[in-house]
């Protein structure tokens, strides 16, 4: 159970007393250690999760546990904000920031006894898809280092194995995807705005939950683009992504935007019958640049729901060919807006430039920001600009309705969910990622997530095969709004007929100086 177990396994192990809150902590203390090579962490918690997993453990021995994540060890984007542990969205303008409160989905977890381990790695704020761009180097792909892998690719050289054959993790929750992949932990939040969930789930072999738009609290998670933010679950099983969601979900009276009714945790049944579903199957997400294995197994699986008696149809969203431009302009407008408050004198970085209040804030900004952000910032304010307003932001908004709407005909016409692949192809090494910049790469690898999070649908990637290069390949199922029982549901259907791999991690000895960074943190 403690070695690639699921949560489900864990919590049973923890009520038989056949493992402890604080060896099970200790367990995934060490395995962080032995790991670091991976760079999926930027701050381990370690005194804090062993204070809290004694404080389980003596809720265990009363026969009082507070719920079913208690004693769970669990991981934090490190875009949440954590009381007394430094939250820095990997950017030099918030290094060594300390929150004064949890944000609402932290504190949740931890009122459930959950045991929060640390804050993982991410793009610099959010922007980006393959974890590569944060101030403290990239994260590595777990599966790099799997014999699934390993047996598949054949290196020039021993050096070159170790070095440039080392793939992506996908983003931006790449540290978080890591971290449940590699058994450090077995549940952890990320953020999804276009697919930063799912991306790295598909690349990690992990399940990645994007959940409706408003059905959790946003409340402390740093804002990347307002109108579509949703915290998001990463679990190495369809059960327990259902588990976390049921105790973050629901309504915030600190976040507005949350539903104002109650939300019941479910237990997800066992379907035997999919004959009445209807699975559609979107025609123009056969997107340019898939790769032909991808098309195989995106086909495989609309044979077996097929086979096992249910409806396949070919449907079409046709502004989906839009989706990518109008993201990119709405998504830097609320990045522009958002990023406004970073000027050096509330809190994060300040620059020692005091020649005037402006070249304070124009420094604090350029040795803050990287140059991705600072793009970002420069496109979305020339989109809002008084003469580029309504050719730029309002028509994106209308485009924007157009494609919700075609989601809400094909489901209006008695489709109950959309079958579609996560990325275009498997995780790419990082060497061969690098070579473009981070916008191109961000509108190729965001392209078949980004319309559910412009329409605030839930979705869910499921890992689904392993590629010719041994590395994980991931599906997605698309929901209706507030409906994620029937599609997570589907999903763990789905999950039992693929019986997806379990990672074959080789861990030894990794030592590469430009990644130990990691910091630990306390509460106290």
């Amino acid at each position: 159970a403690l070695k690639g177990g699921s949560r489900f396994q864990v919590s049973a192990a923890l009520k038989e007393g056949r493992v402890t809150p604080t060896e099970l902590c200790q367990r995934c203390l060490s395995l962080i250690k032995s790991t670091k090579f991976l760079n999926a962490y930027i701050t381990v918690a370690e005194e804090t999760a062993l204070k809290q997993a004694e404080e389980s453990e003596k809720r265990y021995g009363r026969g009082q546990p507070l719920g079913v994540l208690d004693g769970i060890p669990v991981a934090v984007k490190d875009n949440f904000n954590t009381a007394g542990i430094e939250t820095t969205c990997a950017s030099n303008m918030l290094k060594g920031y300390i929150s004064p409160y949890n944000a609402t989905v932290v504190q949740k977890l931890l009122d459930q006894g959950a045991v929060l381990l640390g804050k993982t790695n991410l793009d610099e704020f959010a922007m980006g898809s393959g974890s590569t761009d944060g101030v403290f180097g990239p994260v590595r792909n777990p599966w790099s280092y799997s014999r699934q892998y390993k047996e598949k690719s054949v290196p020039k050289s021993h050096s070159e194995d170790e070095e440039s054959n080392w793939v992506i993790t996908g983003g931006s929750s790449g540290g978080s995807a890591a971290a449940v992949s590699s058994f450090t932990c077995f549940a952890a939040l990320g953020s999804d705005t276009g697919g930063s969930t799912r991306n790295p789930a598909a690349h990690c072999g992990v399940v990645g939950l994007k959940p409706t738009y408003g059905l959790i609290s946003r409340h402390g998670l740093i804002p990347l683009v307002n109108s579509m933010d949703v915290p998001g679950i990463l679990t190495r099983c369809v059960d327990d992504a259902a588990v976390v969601l049921g105790t973050l979900a629901g309504h915030d009276p600190k976040d507005s935007t949350t539903i104002q009714d109650n939300f019941k945790p479910f237990e997800l049944p066992n379907l035997t019958d999919v004959s009445k579903l209807s699975i559609g199957i979107p025609k123009e997400y056969h997107a340019p640049g898939l790769s032909s294995e991808i098309l195989s197994l995106w086909s495989k699986a609309a044979d077996l729901f097929k086979n096992a008696g249910a409806k396949v149809i070919e449907v079409s969203l046709p502004h989906t060919r839009y989706s990518i431009v109008c993201y990119h302009v709405l998504c830097t407008a609320e990045v522009a807006s958002n990023m406004a408050r970073f000027d050096g004198l509330e809190y994060g970085h300040r620059s020692d430039m005091n020649k005037s209040t402006e070249s304070m804030y124009a420094a604090t900004r350029r040795e803050g920001f990287n140059d991705v952000v600072r793009g970002r910032i420069l496109s979305g304010n020339y989109f809002l600009l008084k003469q580029n307003y309504e050719n730029y932001f309002v028509k994106a908004q209308k485009v924007r309705r157009l494609i919700a709407n075609d989601f809400v005909k094909v489901f209006g016409s008695g489709v109950d969910i959309l079958l579609t692949p996560t990325t275009l192809s498997d995780a790419v090494p990082y060497m061969e990622f690098i070579k473009e910049d981070n916008r191109t790469r961000s509108a190729q690898d965001d392209i078949l997530t980004q319309a559910a999070n412009m329409a605030g649908l839930p979705a869910i990637s499921v890992p689904t095969g392993l590629s010719e290069r041994g590395l994980p390949v991931g599906l997605q199922f698309i929901g209706q709004s507030f409906q994620e029982k029937q599609l997570l549901t589907v999903a763990k259907w789905f999950e039992k007929q693929v019986k997806f791999p379990m990672i074959e991690l080789e861990v030894k000895r990794h030592n590469h100086g430009a990644f130990q960074h990691q910091k630990s943190a306390s509460l106290s």
